[in-house]
């Protein structure tokens, strides 16, 4: 069973329906609750998926969200913090208060997704958390704040990976290169498809519980850095 962060559209949206199709179940968070109801709907219903409200900058959402898991579905087995949005490049560009948001969701929301999630899987000594980084996440961009960002996501998957190794919990980064998601006004001349990353999620999770990938970097093809 798995709650998905950012779940209405893009990488979300995708690998709930590539999850749903390996025969997860899913609690699916996200601010619309229009579009996460459609999609719930489609993946099969209350047996399959169930979505919920979830701002992932406030932590009563948040613990919400997994207690909706173990109320529903009696169980917990993976966290995919995925929401996060972007900014224009630029340390002139945006206001002080859009970078406050993207921090807010971009690292504070993450942490918040780990916190929620990792009592539980300490308790049960198992799990998995996948977050959602970024190539920004590992090599800086010019007047970059979004790249900031990812570089701490980056940080918190390592720092948890080091933290939770006494034990047979999971941590795995996703990090794509341009992806032709919500996320970008223009489609990217070259871009990867949500559903491409959507299988890098479901092959992580979907190894053997011995097996501890830590990080996914995909780029597509003729991305130069």
């Amino acid at each position: 069973m798995i709650v998905i962060t950012g779940a209405s559209s893009g990488i979300g949206a995708a690998t709930a329906r590539r999850a749903a199709e390996a025969g997860w179940r899913l609690v699916l968070g996200a601010r619309s609750e229009d579009r996460l109801a459609a999609l719930a709907s489609e993946l099969g219903g209350d047996e399959v998926a169930i979505g919920r409200r979830c701002d992932v900058t406030d932590w009563n959402d948040q613990q919400a969200l997994a207690a909706a898991a173990l109320d529903h579905f009696g169980r917990l087995d993976a966290m995919f913090a995925n929401a996060g949005f972007g900014a224009k490049r630029g340390f002139l560009e945006e206001t002080p208060e859009f970078w406050r948001s993207m921090i807010d969701t971009n690292v504070y929301g993450t942490a918040l997704s780990i916190r929620a999630s990792l009592a539980h899987f300490r308790n049960e000594g198992r799990g998995h958390v996948v977050l959602t980084s970024s190539v920004a996440g590992r090599r800086a961009l010019p007047g970059s704040l979004y790249s900031a960002t990812k570089w701490a996501v980056t940080a918190m998957g390592e720092g948890l990976r080091q933290e939770v190794s006494d034990s047979d919990i999971r941590v795995t980064l996703i990090e794509p290169g341009a992806v032709d998601t919500p996320f970008f006004d223009n489609r990217p001349e070259v871009a990867l498809e949500a559903d491409d990353i959507a299988r890098a999620v479901v092959f992580a999770l979907s190894q053997p519980a011995h097996v501890d990938v830590n990080e996914i970097l995909i780029r597509p093809v003729r991305q130069p850095s």
